[in-house]
């Protein structure tokens, strides 16, 4: 049986039924059977398959005008082999019997060449997932052109509307992306599950002349309806792009920062690379080391949650089998743990975490002041709203970006600022956190509120 989905309609709450997939899931996981079978003959000593399909729509609307309508349908076949500790890798899209066998085949010649490692193979069975817990992460939404092209439609022009100085827009998309795969290996793994992810932005412009500002806004879900609405989303970027008007820069200065929610979770991002098993074996983390260590102020509690029911980067287990569970990461401000895979792991002489593949919901625990809050216990100093090009050096934490945002004094907005870099280091950036704020933003696998930093150097004109 082809795989039947049934959802909600976002617009008229009607239940509808349609195809969705290709293939029926039952199918992934006989080709994975078929995979592995063919590359044990053929005299692997291991494998590892991962067969997918999936499909997107995206609509884009300018100015009134249907400015881009795209769909992609997806699908792909990746084998790992091994030979004692060689490894080899091939993929393809082609799931012809004939070509899943070349597959294993080029896979096993690349193994004959390779050198062999120490690390290389599959997990250990006992920390394979027995069971794949239900997350509830495959919602489609059954959205036609037509309807999309009118969402998107509805969405610019509620930015428009909400205020008559924006003037111009880079448009309004409505995003759609559904998929499933299977993933087994030798050990006896194999599984999988559907998802979807679905999304909804707009970018417009205000003013005129040197004096526009851009700014945009989206919302993004497992589900469509718990997406905001489309006007909402429209309206939001209006308000963000109208508030940066009559922006200027400032003198060169040491303040307090104030992260808003939405550019605070790259701090986030940046510590999870520094201690993942990649970055951490080949001695490119500024992180290095510090395992049992303090490395943020003591309020600093991050969790990694792999099983929050339509989470964005829920997942019962890893990208190699492995279960996932719940971890306190950093607690009172102390690394208590590492984002390793398999490999990684065996480099470091530690055991996977159920991480091939990244950390899961990434969730910085909030503190009790809202944005307000966090504007009067910082007093005066930069609240920082945009963060511009890729100033940051992950063997030595030095950190340097270009922003904007606002200047805050008494505890209260007074204007917008642009054209301005901020810069510190990592390891001192984290330290210094005094306070987050509980507005608490998902847009993503990494969620925290606002991050409020004692010191930083800003400079300006």
């Amino acid at each position: 049986m082809r795989q039947v989905a049934k959802a909600k309609s976002a617009k008229t709450g009607i239940v509808q039924t349609e195809h969705r997939f290709s293939l029926a899931a039952d199918t992934l996981q006989r080709m994975n059977d078929d995979i592995i079978h063919y590359a044990a003959q053929q005299g692997a000593t291991a494998c590892a398959a991962e067969v997918s399909e999936g499909f997107g729509q995206s609509v884009t609307v300018r100015q009134g005008a249907v400015e881009t309508i795209e769909y992609n349908r997806d699908k792909g076949l990746s084998v790992s082999v091994y030979l004692g500790q060689h490894r080899g890798n091939a993929s393809t899209s082609d799931f012809s019997q004939q070509a899943m066998r070349d597959t294993v085949d080029a896979a096993l010649n690349i193994a004959r060449f390779t050198a062999s490692d120490d690390c290389a193979g599959l997990p250990d069975k006992a920390l394979l997932a027995t069971e794949v817990v239900e997350l509830d992460l495959y919602h489609p939404w059954l959205l036609d052109v037509e309807q999309a092209i009118q969402l998107a439609g509805e969405c610019e022009q509620a930015a428009f509307a909400s205020d008559k100085r924006i003037r111009n827009s880079e448009g309004a998309t409505v995003h759609v992306h559904e998929g499933q795969f299977a993933y087994a290996n030798s050990l006896g793994f194999n599984a999988g599950y559907p998802t979807s992810r679905h999304s909804i932005s707009c970018a417009v412009i205000a003013g005129r002349g040197d004096g526009m500002q851009r700014d945009y806004w989206y919302s993004e879900a497992r589900d469509a309806a718990e997406m905001l609405r489309v006007e909402e989303v429209g309206r939001i970027a209006a308000e963000r792009t109208v508030r940066r008007l009559k922006a200027r820069s400032i003198p060169t200065c040491q303040v307090p920062v104030l992260y808003e929610a939405p550019v605070a979770a790259s701090l986030l991002s940046h510590f999870a690379h520094a201690v993942s098993g990649g970055s951490l074996y080949r001695k490119s983390s500024f992180l290095l080391d510090q395992l049992g260590q303090q490395v943020f102020a003591d309020i600093v509690r991050i969790d990694d949650i792999p099983d929050i029911r339509r989470g964005l980067a829920s997942s019962p287990f890893d990208a190699e089998g492995v279960r996932t569970q719940r971890r306190a990461i950093v607690e009172a401000g102390m690394l208590q743990g590492y984002f390793l895979g398999s490999y990684s792991a065996r480099k470091l002489g530690m055991q996977t975490t159920g991480n091939a593949g990244g950390s899961h919901n990434l969730i910085l625990q909030s503190g009790k002041l809202d944005f307000d809050g966090l504007l009067r216990q910082m007093g005066r100093g930069l609240v920082v709203t945009e963060l511009l090009g890729q100033g940051v050096n992950y063997v030595t934490g030095d950190y340097s970006r270009g922003a904007a945002g606002f200047w805050v004094e008494h505890g209260e907005i007074q204007y917008p600022v642009e054209e301005i870099t901020i810069a510190g280091n990592l390891k001192d950036m984290y330290r210094q956190i005094v306070a987050v704020g509980n507005d608490m933003l998902v847009q993503g696998s990494r969620q925290c509120g606002s991050i409020l930093i004692e010191n930083m150097m800003v400079a300006g004109r």
